[in-house]
């Protein structure tokens, strides 16, 4: 007898949807097609969508150290109520950063005893701990994550060109990825000091201190890098078409690099800086809507790998300050990445289901190497998945978020695309809008 049955459901793979019977057990999927068998549990999805669960891969839930700002436990609470089942957490803003073997095993000690869904974690590549990276690779990191400007944190340093160019090799050497935040320190530094000096601090000051050129020479610098030493690059967060269209072409003349974007870039403009403020400011910021719709040409067309939310939230203290600069930059927005991409997406531009599916879990999986139980709806994979009603339409409100502080740029948007039930390895996590389950999240770690 099947653990869970999820009946005539519409199936969306990464090629395609289908109409089709799910079956489970032992938190692994038994089979996707016309069977059905008994089960202990049977789930009528007719109505209802089931794509893979979400694999974030780029989120900031700051612990151990900085736990007041966000925190597993409601981090992967919020990712688990808009659809996720596994984040893959960044060295910063945790405290100490995840920089050698000792914060590693901190960090994954919080995560197993916290975390409501599976996780990955990023390693640090900053100066001087170049020593430390194969201990990480040891240890398990899906990554090592790189700043080119300004990390915002005093205990993540960036990586000048001689550390990133060192770290790439070594990269290389152990078989793992680089991520690099990419933005030109010489400009935005430059700019930023200029504009603070002449009394221009207003979001509007602090979106001219940081253009499309900084982003796009950062990433020239990493490419470059990245096919001098062999090392596969990721650039994170790009905010607009020109970024992604650099990255596609070094990608077609053999380059292993490939980017993600994220929501807020995708359905938020930098007149949402100016009339939302604080909960809007990012680095990147955001950009105009010229820029933003090529970023959507892009995303439809395929040439961008993943998206993530890059989940950066903070104390309500943090986000107030009559100096826009030195407000913390940072978009909550975990909970809201499928029925973002389903509304502004599918509903309002076309975009495939497959393609969602793509960029949210199968890509992902690919890219950063998980292992095949982690590659989306499939016999003999895990039971990762999420039901959403794609005809319903809802608004975010503040009393509806589960990350630690209530509040973010979507509060009072209408989003397609409710979740309705997500699932780990076989296990209902969250149901009709609550947490149904204790934290049963364990570590994922890429294949060797």
């Amino acid at each position: 007898m099947l653990d869970l049955l999820i009946r005539e459901a519409k199936v969306v793979t990464a090629t395609a949807v289908r109409e089709a019977n799910i079956g489970i057990s032992g938190g692994t999927i038994e089979f996707v097609g016309a069977e059905a068998e008994k089960a202990q549990e049977t789930v009528d999805a007719s109505g209802f969508h089931v794509f893979p669960g979400l694999i974030d891969a780029h989120v900031h839930f700051n612990e151990p150290g900085r736990t007041e700002w966000e925190g597993i436990e409601t981090g992967s609470r919020a990712l688990a109520a808009g659809g996720g089942t596994m984040f893959f957490d960044m060295p910063l803003n945790a405290h100490p950063p995840t920089l050698d073997r000792a914060s590693f095993d901190l960090k994954r000690s919080a995560a197993e005893a916290k975390s409501l869904t599976d996780f990955a974690l990023w390693g640090g590549l900053v100066p001087g701990n170049l020593d430390q990276l194969e201990a990480l690779a040891e240890r398990g990191v899906i990554g090592f994550k790189a700043f080119l400007s300004n990390s915002g944190v005093d205990d993540f340093a960036r990586a000048d060109n001689s550390t990133l160019r060192e770290g790439m090799k070594v990269a290389a050497r152990l078989k793992r990825i680089v991520a690099v935040h990419a933005e030109s320190e010489a400009i935005t530094s430059e700019l930023s000091q200029k504009l603070q000096a002449a009394g221009k601090t207003s979001a509007r000051d602090y979106l001219d201190s940081r253009p499309i050129e900084a982003e796009l020479e950062a990433i020239h610098v990493a490419v470059e890098m990245a096919a001098e030493t062999k090392c596969a690059l990721h650039i994170v967060h790009v905010s607009c078409g020109a970024g992604i269209a650099l990255v596609a072409s070094a990608s077609r003349q053999g380059v292993s690099v490939s980017c993600e974007t994220c929501p807020h870039y995708l359905t938020l403009t930098e007149e949402d800086v100016i009339r939302i403020g604080a909960q809007a400011k990012c680095a990147p910021p955001l950009r105009p809507k010229s820029a933003q719709d090529v970023l959507w040409e892009y995303l439809k067309a395929g040439e961008i790998m993943t998206v993530g939310s890059d989940h950066s939230p903070s104390p309500p203290d943090m986000k107030k300050d009559s100096n826009f600069f030195r407000v913390w930059g940072g978009v909550a927005g975990a909970q809201h990445t499928l029925p973002l991409l389903i509304t502004e997406g599918h509903v309002n531009r076309a975009m495939a289901l497959p393609l969602i599916s793509r960029v949210t879990c199968f890509n992902v999986a690919e890219r950063f190497g998980l292992p095949p139980n982690k590659r989306g709806i499939q016999a003999g994979g895990d039971a990762d998945l999420v039901l959403i009603d794609l005809n319903a339409e809802k608004k975010v409100r503040v009393e509806d978020l589960h990350q630690r502080h209530k509040n973010n740029p979507y509060v009072g948007r209408s989003l397609t695309g409710r979740v309705v039930r997500t699932i780990l390895r076989g296990r209902t996590i969250y149901k009709d809008g609550e947490i149904v389950s204790t934290p049963i999240g364990r570590l994922v770690t890429p294949r060797a």
